[in-house]
């Protein structure tokens, strides 16, 4: 009876990981075919998109710095509660919002809902698959993957759908798909969640933590990797627009073809991670991403197939980096993951706003030489370029981390 209580709990929390990954696919990504209609209803410039990206990150920063204190005093059960509800709330403030002052605060809200709900979802998946973890950490997150490949067209989709005589449009489509965030509550209320109701046992402190010279490599990895893949989302669309004149259709099939790839990577790549070991892994990975953006840029438009095709290499490093730290901090998995993810989303804030600004400022440096369209297309790849620089900074840091942990003889 007991067993059977336990295994109902254990596929009712998968429920919930999984589910949970699944709708955090979906708001992240749906942006990218809406983001250029927000653009051009409210007249931002690139360095404008940039700050409203930015914010995205400033609140998952947000939520960063007191996650994991909140997940300590109401549970984890809560906090996921409290996160699905807040990117609900968040969809019907976009629907309603009519200045970017008030789509920047929408888009904050949303993201603090996302930062609490990611770093929930991390620390619950650490507790519970304490075996084959490289594995069902990218199970997981293959999830993400398989929202955020489908994502974009249905956004597309929805975007061009009638509704009491009138397009959905970009605010239809948020409120209706943020709204499918209240489904995983249901169950989250019927499930026991590890570590509310027991202690671990002795557990690392902040201030060890940080005393570790591997804890800031890992931090590094995780930032440069993150700040690559999510930058996709926001701006390939964006780029083969504006770049190649693509359709706002054929560039979110693009976007999806990434996600694709970045959902099958997630999927069959994991057992892989468990095999040759996690620090390796992200190093082959991250250098590969790096190496088919900046091939898709020099090639032209005949090589935007490799824009998707990165998406195999960037897609295990997020999963693989938490079992790295699942299975190095194991009597202190919280406070790696809500320290970690915190810096990172420091990182993610600079970095989106660093693209906007590294496009407008080559494209204002080239205008007078290249003229309107051939700087813009210059400031266009030399903001992706950045992105994919930062997948390479990624392989890099990783290549100081295993041979430190080689010397230290801990290998993970």
């Amino acid at each position: 009876m007991q067993a059977d209580r336990l295994k109902r709990n254990y596929i009712i929390l998968m429920f919930i990981v999984f589910g949970g990954f699944l709708i955090f696919g979906f708001s992240e990504n749906i942006k990218g075919p809406a983001i250029p209609r927000m653009q051009s209803e409210f007249r931002l410039n690139e360095t404008q998109l940039g700050m409203l990206l930015a914010f995205n990150s400033l609140g998952y920063l947000v939520a960063c710095s007191f996650t994991g204190v909140l997940s300590n005093r109401i549970g984890i059960k809560w906090t996921g509660i409290l996160a699905f509800s807040s990117m609900a709330v968040a969809g019907v403030l976009m629907y309603m919002s009519a200045s970017y002052a008030f789509l920047s605060a929408s888009y904050f809200l949303m993201y603090i809902g996302n930062g609490m709900l990611e770093i929930g979802l991390a620390i619950m998946a650490a507790r519970i698959f304490t075996k084959n973890t490289g594995t069902m950490m990218n199970l997981s997150h293959f999830f993400y993957g398989l929202s955020s490949a489908v994502a974009p067209i249905i956004a597309s989709a929805m975007m061009g759908w009638d509704v009491f005589g009138g397009q959905l449009g970009w605010r239809g489509m948020y409120l209706v798909m943020l709204s499918l965030s209240l489904l995983p509550i249901i169950p989250s209320l019927m499930a026991k969640f590890p570590g509310d109701d027991h202690d671990h046992g002795e557990r690392i402190t902040l201030k060890s933590f940080i005393r570790d010279p591997a804890a800031w490599m890992i931090v590094a990895v995780l930032s440069f990797g993150v700040v690559s893949e999510l930058a996709v989302g926001g701006w390939l669309v964006n780029f083969l627009e504006k770049a190649y004149g693509w359709s706002t259709d054929a560039a979110s099939s693009m976007l999806s073809l990434f996600f694709l790839f970045f959902m099958l990577a997630r999927l069959f790549l994991g057992p892989i991670t468990d095999k040759i070991g996690y620090t390796l892994s992200i190093f082959i990975f991250s250098a590969f991403s790096g190496l088919c953006s900046l091939a898709a840029i020099i090639v032209g438009e005949q090589g935007a197939i490799l824009f998707a095709i990165a998406g195999i290499g960037i897609a295990p490093i997020y999963p693989t980096v938490m079992a790295l730290l699942a299975k190095r901090y194991p009597r202190g998995t919280d406070t790696a993951i809500t320290f970690t993810v915190t810096l990172m989303g420091i990182a993610s804030v600079i970095g989106n706003l660093l693209i906007g600004v590294i496009i407008d400022g080559v494209q204002k440096l080239f205008g007078a030489s290249r003229g309107a369209e051939g700087s813009l297309l210059l400031g266009l790849q030399a903001g992706y370029g950045f992105i994919a620089i930062m997948a390479l900074l990624c392989s890099v840091c990783c290549i100081g981390l295993l041979l430190y942990l080689r010397r230290k003889n801990e290998v993970v």
